[in-house]
C-alpha cells in the first residue's frame, strides 16, 4: 500500500489495530459538575474530571455539541449513535449507529465484528442495524466472558460449524424464492423486497465470516469470568464486571468495535452508602440540598469507574505504545441535563485513539456542533473514508492527531 492511499486520520501502518468504544449513561451527569471552566488546555477541571485528573493528558472534554432534530427525553437514547431525529414521534425509523457502520468495514477483522453489551435491562441498546433494527444487547458479563474465551469441545465446535452452514442453506433457498415475486410487485413492494436482499446477504457474510473463526482456537486469558451482580440496586459492580469484559476483549483483540449503554431504565435505588432514593427521581432533585448529594455520589462512583477503565487500558503495552492509545473511547449522555430531560449540550469526552488531547473544546452551548462531527473523525481514524455521518458533514474542529 502507497502512502498515497492512505486516509488522513490513518497515518500509522495498517498493522496497528485501531479501536473505537461508545459508552452512554442514560441519565446524564449534573452539568454544573461535569463541565470544566476555562477553555483550551488551560481549562480548570470540574469536580467530576478532577477524578479522572491522572489521565488528564489522554482525554479531550466537549461542550456545546448535542445531535440536532433529536429530543423525545429519555427516547434519545437511542439516537445517541445514530443522531435520527425525532425518536418520539410517529413513524420513526432509526438509521445505522456509530459502530455497525464501522463494522461494515472492519468488523471482519475480528473473530466478533462488534460487542453490544448493557449494564441494566437487555431489552435495549445503542447499536442499530443499517435497516434501523436494534441489536439487542447482551447484560450479563459472564456471557459475554464465555462467547470471547470457552471454546468448546471438538464436537461442539463442529456442530457449531453445522449449524451455520444451514443457516446459510436457509437464506439460500429463501432468497430463491422470493426472487420470484419480483415480477408481481409495484414500486415500493420492490424497494422493501431490496431491503429484504440486502439484509440477507449481510446475514450471509456474517455466518460465513462466524464459520471461519470457529475453526481458529480462541484467545486463553487467565481471569476468572466477573459475576453477574444482577441485584437491581448494584450498578457499580454491574459497569464495572462489564467494563472488566471490555478491558479483556480489547486486549485479545476479539473485537475492535464496543458500546456500553448504562440504562437505570428500571429506575432503582443505587447501593451506595448514602443513597436512599432511585436514580432516576434523584436527577430531578438535584437542585439542592440531601438529593444533590446523594446523585453525586452515583455520578462519581460511575466516573470512578471510567478512571479504572482508562488506567486498565494504559497499563496494556502493545507495539510500544499502550492499549489507550490505540483506542478511542467515548463517553457521555443522551440527556445535556436530565433533571430538565433537555438534550442539547450534551456531556462528552473522548480518550485515547492517538489524539493530542489534554483540553477542552468549547463549542457554542446553545447554537450546539453536531456531535456527529466527532463522528465523523472518529471513523476516519478508524481508516474509513467518510466527510459525513448522521448530521455531521466535516471533522470535529480542534482534535487532531499526534
Amino acid at each position: 500500500m502507497l502512502e498515497a492511499m492512505t486516509p488522513a486520520f490513518a497515518k500509522r501502518s495498517d498493522a496497528t489495530p485501531r479501536r473505537m468504544v461508545a459508552v452512554c449513561t442514560d441519565l446524564g451527569m449534573m452539568p454544573d459538575m461535569f463541565f470544566p471552566k476555562g477553555t483550551g488546555k488551560d481549562y480548570t477541571l470540574s469536580p467530576y474530571l478532577d477524578l479522572l485528573k491522572d489521565h488528564r493528558s489522554d482525554f479531550t472534554v466537549f461542550s456545546g455539541v448535542s445531535h440536532p432534530g433529536v429530543d423525545g427525553a429519555h427516547a434519545a437514547d437511542k439516537c445517541f449513535l445514530t443522531a435520527a431525529p425525532h425518536p418520539t414521534r410517529g413513524g420513526f425509523r432509526n438509521t445505522i449507529s456509530l459502530d455497525q457502520l464501522a463494522s461494515q468495514h472492519i468488523g471482519h477483522l475480528t473473530r466478533f465484528p462488534s460487542l453490544t453489551l448493557v449494564v441494566g435491562p437487555a431489552n435495549t441498546s445503542l447499536s442499530w442495524t443499517s435497516d434501523g433494527v436494534q441489536i439487542p444487547g447482551e447484560n450479563r458479563a459472564s456471557k459475554v466472558f464465555e462467547r470471547l474465551f470457552f471454546q468448546g469441545s471438538k464436537a461442539e465446535v463442529e456442530a457449531q460449524i453445522q449449524r451455520l452452514k444451514e443457516g446459510r442453506s436457509l437464506m439460500d433457498a429463501v432468497a430463491d424464492r422470493t426472487h420470484s415475486l419480483q415480477r408481481d410487485l409495484g414500486p415500493r413492494d420492490k424497494e422493501r423486497l431490496d431491503q429484504y436482499f440486502t439484509a440477507v446477504r449481510d446475514f450471509e457474510k456474517r455466518l460465513a465470516q462466524t464459520e471461519a473463526w470457529e475453526t481458529k482456537p480462541k484467545p486463553q486469558v487467565s481471569t476468572k469470568a466477573p459475576a453477574d451482580h444482577l441485584e437491581p440496586d448494584a450498578l457499580i459492580p454491574r459497569t464495572r464486571a462489564m467494563f472488566e469484559v471490555v478491558r479483556l476483549a480489547l486486549e485479545t483483540d476479539s473485537t475492535r468495535l464496543i458500546t456500553v449503554l448504562i440504562s437505570q431504565g428500571f429506575n432503582p435505588k443505587v447501593d451506595l452508602p448514602g443513597v436512599t432514593l432511585p436514580h432516576h427521581a434523584l436527577t430531578h432533585q438535584g437542585g439542592a440540598g440531601d438529593s444533590r448529594m446523594q446523585l453525586r455520589t452515583i455520578e462519581e462512583a460511575q466516573l470512578k469507574e471510567l478512571q479504572t477503565l482508562l488506567a486498565g487500558l494504559k497499563s496494556i503495552k502493545e507495539q510500544g505504545e499502550t492499549l489507550l492509545d490505540h483506542t478511542m473511547l467515548l463517553y457521555g449522555s443522551n440527556l445535556g441535563n436530565a433533571a430538565t430531560h433537555a438534550t442539547t449540550n450534551m456531556p462528552a469526552l473522548l480518550a485515547g485513539g492517538g489524539f493530542k488531547h489534554g483540553q477542552h473544546l468549547a463549542f457554542d452551548t446553545k447554537n450546539n456542533t453536531p456531535l456527529c462531527n466527532l463522528y465523523v473523525t472518529m471513523l476516519q481514524r478508524l481508516g474509513i473514508e467518510t466527510d459525513r455521518f448522521g448530521t455531521g458533514t466535516k471533522t470535529i474542529k480542534g482534535l487532531e492527531i499526534i
